[in-house]
């Protein structure tokens, strides 16, 4: 792992200590003290993983030098005072090295969720349920509050497609790396000979957009408006409610007819669509920075199967980074933590390889 140098924990402290003083002094405009006062903040707790760094060293320093001693008594002391310090040192350093990676600016926005039924009928659609399901309970074991955008449910009670928007703290941080095939593999109701059947559906976790993130022009739109429709076709609206937008210039289409009123479809449309011409010009970003590296975790790649739950063996396997747990049905109550803990730990020492390379 890559060693910080003390010239370089010097300046972080640095100007730590520069900003706190620029504030002190209270002589800024309030923008400026603003943009000050957002810096310290971010620097702040790197600052102090430095002076930890900073702090276990020097202790280092002066018991090696406390070795030479010639009093057996605080020979012994100084060994095990080095032995506890090279244990803590490596753990101050990764955490150190970790708040100086790159931080993705969207991991504390609210995140969009997109669930579709993919191969496999109706068993697909109760998948894609039961998925939906399990987030929404996690969900509420976090704090974070899940609004149901749209919903396009099947014949058997599941769900073709569900969008929900998710707000919290570092709700896309923790999401961000669902987004890809899943797999289920069990025994559905309606088999009568008792055969497994694989099914799938896919999951997108989108970073949510502001308003000032994307400037959509009116004359890059096309909305239609009709009723709207239940499943089998049947009419579930006697009003033109539904809305369809089109953004011309790059085809993406947004339906949204799950609110009576034509003005809250329209909304959530265009919050949609926000969220998905964001996510389309951070990707395009990404690959012009990774250029050939592709994270074994984090590339987004919805067409990629990254996960496969097993219901006859209990066990959910993620395949980026060959995990196995025993806990289905504690996973599809919600219980995630150890599993998107293990993706986060994968993709941090990813970026920390990096560093090195």
């Amino acid at each position: 792992m890559t060693s910080i140098s003390p010239e370089r924990i010097r300046q972080i402290e640095a100007r730590r200590d520069e900003l706190s003083a620029l504030m002190a002094t209270g002589d800024l405009p309030s923008d400026r003290f603003v943009q000050v006062s957002k810096e310290y903040a971010e620097l702040e707790p790197v600052a102090q993983a430095a002076g930890e760094v900073r702090r276990l060293r020097a202790e280092l320093d002066v018991l090696a030098g406390m070795e030479d001693d010639g009093d057996p008594e605080i020979k012994t002391m100084a060994r095990e005072e080095i032995d506890t310090i090279r244990e803590r040192l490596p753990v101050a350093e990764r955490a150190l090295a970790l708040s100086l990676l790159p931080r993705d600016a969207a991991d504390e926005r609210a995140a969009m969720l997109e669930i579709r039924a993919g191969t496999g009928g109706d068993e697909a659609a109760l998948f894609a349920a039961d998925l939906f399901r399990m987030y929404q309970r996690y969900a509420e074991s976090q704090g974070w509050r899940v609004e149901l955008i749209s919903t396009s449910s099947s014949e058997s009670g599941g769900f073709k497609e569900a969008i929900a928007s998710v707000e919290g703290k570092g709700v896309f941080a923790k999401l961000k790396f669902e987004s890809g095939v899943h797999r289920v593999q069990r025994v559905p109701a309606t088999e009568a000979q008792g055969r497994i059947h694989t099914s799938a559906a896919t999951v997108a976790v989108l970073p949510e957009a502001e308003e000032v993130d994307v400037k959509i022009e009116d004359k890059d739109l096309r909305i239609d408006i009709y009723r709207s429709s239940g499943p089998g076709g049947q009419s579930v609206n006697t009003t033109d409610s539904a809305v369809r937008i089109v953004h011309i210039p790059t085809g993406l289409t947004v339906i949204q007819q799950d609110e009576k009123s034509q003005h809250k479809n329209k909304a959530k449309a265009m919050r949609v669509l926000r969220t998905r011409l964001y996510e389309a010009e951070r990707d395009r970003l990404h690959q012009e920075r990774a250029g050939a590296r592709k994270s074994m975790v984090g590339s987004g790649d919805r067409s990629e199967r990254i996960r496969t739950y097993n219901f006859p063996q209990g066990r959910v396997t993620d395949h980026r980074i060959n995990l196995t747990l025993h806990r289905l049905p504690e996973i599809l109550a919600g219980e995630m933590d150890e599993l998107l803990g293990a993706l986060i730990a994968q993709d941090e020492a990813e970026r920390l390889a990096s560093l090195d390379s």
